[in-house]
């Protein structure tokens, strides 16, 4: 009964600073401290992936020394795999068990036994939480059960404070887009400044905008962040062979460009490093007049929130447009309306 007491009472209290902090170092920390204390630990360790170089990295930990030595990358990613797979991994003895690296160094810092259990957000892995034992350790089914739960716990928290944090930097990013429109009305700055913005924001491998050219089906760069010359200079983009949802009005999601059927330059594309694709078509009234286009160089998943901010700010894109043609038009009739009254001048 004490044992369940103390899982009661870590969890009342982790849920209580769920309530009161969105510091996600904060919420980190208590849990891997929560852990060592509940489970008489000498050390804890939580690891996130690192989706850009494809690793778990260590981003919080408490008992071990500033020298011990994790697994290379290489090697924890099978370890990842094998926690996928059962959800969580028992190391026995970690001094010995030929899964692990470093033996020596396990040793040496007084680690007999790890319990490795996987940190999961809807279904994906995107960390692993590690306890470490001073003794040679069998851990209960109960045991287990409480550390799944804590990496559980850990990823809620994650989760949270990512979605907090993208939130507020998506509303910054669309109150500095609308601010740039309605303060400037050059056109090719406005949409340099979308994509740049929306790139650094979403933290995309590159964003690239284009307009329709009606006469041949064509889609035309006019505006691009992050990408290179030679793949933005690929050849012409097609509307009919990989845009044809732009031109419905429709947005869409290519999760995985090796294996889609609507990319048009895939060789160009994987070459250039691109993964995953967010297509939004960008209107003016009721006309589709181009496409935003957001690179990415690792399989991610874009929340409705993220689409809807990118929806957004393609709407802003094409009220820019508008307001820059409806300018153009104006300078286009005063010129002519200045012609005009000249003439009339010449008579008199």
């Amino acid at each position: 009964m004490t044992k369940k007491n103390d899982y009661f009472k870590t969890f009342c209290k982790i849920s209580q600073a769920f309530g009161t902090t969105v510091d996600s170092k904060e919420l980190i920390d208590l849990i891997v401290v929560s852990a060592i204390e509940t489970m008489g630990a000498k050390a804890a360790c939580l690891f996130l992936a690192d989706e850009g170089k494809d690793i778990f990295v260590p981003v919080a930990q408490k008992g071990l020394s500033d020298k011990y030595l994790h697994a290379n990358p290489l090697k924890a990613k099978k370890i990842v795999a094998a926690i996928q797979t059962k959800g969580y991994l028992h190391f026995r003895d970690a001094t010995t068990d030929p899964r692990l690296e470093h033996h020596a160094a396990k040793k040496a810092e007084g680690i007999a036994t790890i319990l490795s259990v996987a940190v999961i957000v809807k279904k994906k892995t995107i960390g692993i939480l590690s306890l470490y034992m001073a003794d040679i350790k069998d851990f209960s089914e109960q045991e287990i059960e409480f550390m799944a739960a804590m990496g559980e716990q850990a990823g809620m928290a994650i989760e949270n404070v990512r979605l907090f944090e993208r939130m507020r930097d998506n509303s910054e990013l669309f109150l500095d887009m609308a601010a740039s429109i309605n303060s400037s009305l050059d056109i090719k700055e406005i949409l340099h400044k979308l994509t740049a913005g929306l790139s650094e924001t979403l933290g995309m491998k590159g964003v690239a905008i284009r307009l329709l050219n009606k006469e041949n089906e064509t889609f035309n760069l006019v505006a691009s962040h992050g990408l290179t010359e030679s793949f933005l200079n690929k050849g012409p983009v097609s509307a009919a062979k990989c845009l044809s949802h732009a031109l419905k009005g429709e947005t869409q999601v290519i999760e995985d460009v090796a294996t889609s059927k609507e990319i048009q330059y895939r060789k160009e594309t994987l070459k250039e490093g691109i993964v995953a694709m967010l297509c939004v078509p960008i209107r003016s009234k009721d006309d589709i007049i181009g496409v935003l286009r957001l690179y990415s160089d690792v399989k991610r998943d874009f929340p409705e929130d993220t689409i809807m901010l990118v929806n957004a700010l393609a709407h802003q894109g094409g009220l820019a447009i508008q307001n820059a043609s409806m300018l153009m038009l104006l300078q286009e009739d005063k010129t002519s309306l200045e012609k005009e009254i000249w003439s009339h001048r010449m008579w008199f």
